[in-house]
């Protein structure tokens, strides 16, 4: 894994891997958008999306030659977060590990802080 930042959003390898795959399967991109959103059954749910033209308004992170947007509202709900990719058995996913997040609901998809 790279090195861990809590002032930052920080990445694992098989994370960075996972959204590298989707990109070279789409054929194209620029890059992956991740986000929050009002939703769920906690109060907020994060949201991943594919990026055709680099985003200006929206923070990039490089990491291992795949670049990360993420609006300036989402970041101060991310900050310090692990983005993770779980391939256990039937659970396959992204996983956030959020110090900002309070409670997290059953299902894993929303959060509260």
């Amino acid at each position: 894994m790279s090195t861990f930042n809590p002032g930052e959003l920080n990445f694992s390898d098989s994370a960075l891997s996972h959204f590298k795959d989707m990109l070279e399967s789409r054929g194209k991109g620029a890059g992956i958008k991740l986000g929050v959103k009002e939703a769920g059954c906690s109060g907020y749910e994060y949201t991943f999306d594919f990026v055709d033209d680099a985003l200006e308004d929206y923070q990039s992170f490089e990491k291992e030659n795949l670049t990360i947007f993420v609006d300036t509202k989402s970041l101060n709900f991310l900050k310090g977060s692990l983005v993770d990719y779980v391939d256990d058995g039937l659970n396959k996913g992204i996983k956030f590990v959020n110090p900002n997040a309070k409670a997290v609901c059953g299902c894993g998809e929303s959060f509260t802080v």
